[in-house]
């Protein structure tokens, strides 16, 4: 009697369990909710292909164009100068920049000027009884010789026999180491060869001065040039007398330059070729660092188009029947923030703003109110 009350309990517990188990699985299932489309509202440009200038951004510092680096090709004590020699002083053209103390050197270019002239003397004679046809000429020499001024040119001689006469003198050699002389007796003086100020002043008033000795540094402040690094794919492009927009970074000045020397040889490092642009300014000053705009050429039928619109280096998105798509394009020229492009054909709407998340074949709604077209004609850098 136990045992069949026992299964029966057995039985019950199992049926029970078995209908509750049912139950507790019915009442936890929950109806799936409904998946609404999401439509991304997106804004999109009509394509107007056209002509787009390509502008390479580069920069460089200024640099005088005239530059004269003073070395001393003598020796002596530094006397002076027109004005006072120091960094900053401004110069005219003929005017002294420096002056060593030539007294000593004088004296013997002096001396050697009345030996010259006393060896001139002793051909005259010869030259009455000789050549009479020659002597007028070298007296008209020597009344015309001043030992205080430079020794005037020899006269010219029309006889062969008169040559050989002065040259077996010595008239000739003594005339030449004379002049050399005077070359020399030059250096000790060296002037402004145009209107310019001292950058660097390394020696002072009463300074002894030693023959290659570095006196200082004098610079056109009128004329400057900036040296600038294009790449070697642009090299063909730019010519001589192309006018460059420069600017001062920070700043809202501007000035018109001029391409004056392209450098043929590419540098292996760096690829790139230097490029020197003429500039002038009232206000430009040395080391100043500018930045160009080099106009290097026009790509015509293209778009000028942000870089992060670009997809894979090779596509942009279109809006097609309110779809993406995904076209390929033709990258023509990259800037640090936009991109010219080929082969879109015109009147192909494509997205002005970039949006997370695109895909080909995603459903988009295009934002009615005016968006800007795209204008190729704008200056690309």
């Amino acid at each position: 009697m136990r045992k069949f009350i026992l299964y029966g309990l057995g039985i019950a517990i199992l049926v029970a369990a078995f209908f509750g188990s049912k139950y507790l699985i019915e009442s936890n299932s929950k109806q799936k909710p409904k998946i609404e489309k999401v439509i991304k509202t997106v804004f999109a440009e009509t394509v107007t292909n056209s002509t787009v200038p390509i502008i390479i951004p580069a920069n460089g510092t200024l640099q005088a164009k005239e530059r004269l680096e003073l070395f001393a090709e003598v020796q002596g004590v530094f006397q002076g100068s027109a004005n006072d020699f120091k960094a900053g002083q401004s110069y005219n053209k003929g005017q002294a920049l420096i002056r060593i103390n030539a007294a000593e050197y004088y004296a013997s270019v002096q001396a050697a000027k009345s030996e010259f002239y006393n060896l001139v003397t002793s051909l005259m004679p010869d030259l009455r009884l000789d050549y009479p046809e020659a002597f007028p000429k070298w007296q008209a020499y020597l009344d015309s010789f001043d030992v205080n001024k430079s020794v005037p040119p020899l006269p010219e001689t029309t006889s062969d026999k008169v040559e050989y006469f002065v040259t077996g003198r010595g008239v000739y050699a003594s005339y030449y180491n004379l002049k050399n002389l005077e070359q020399r007796l030059g250096k000790y003086n060296i002037y402004a060869p145009f209107n310019g100020v001292l950058t660097e002043a390394l020696v002072t008033r009463g300074t002894l001065i030693r023959q290659g000795q570095k006196l200082g540094e004098f610079i056109n402040t009128s004329v400057f040039e900036v040296e600038l690094a294009i790449g070697k794919t642009f090299s063909d492009l730019l010519k001589l007398g192309e006018e460059v927009a420069l600017s001062v970074p920070q700043s809202s000045k501007t000035y018109t330059g001029t391409v004056s020397r392209i450098n043929e040889r590419i540098d292996p490092e760096t690829q790139t070729i230097k490029v020197f642009v003429e500039v002038k300014g009232d206000d430009l000053k040395e080391g100043m660092y500018l930045e160009a705009q080099l106009e290097a050429r026009e790509q015509p039928n293209a778009i000028k188009i942000s870089r992060k619109l670009l997809v894979d280096e090779s596509e942009i998105f279109i809006v097609r029947d309110s779809i993406l798509d995904l076209i390929k394009v033709d990258p023509v020229y990259f800037s640090p923030k936009e991109v010219v492009v080929q082969g879109v054909p015109d009147g192909t709407k494509i997205l002005s703003k970039s949006i997370p998340g695109a895909y080909a074949g995603m459903l988009v709604k295009v934002n009615q109110e005016d968006a800007p077209a795209v204008n190729p004609t704008e200056t690309v850098e």
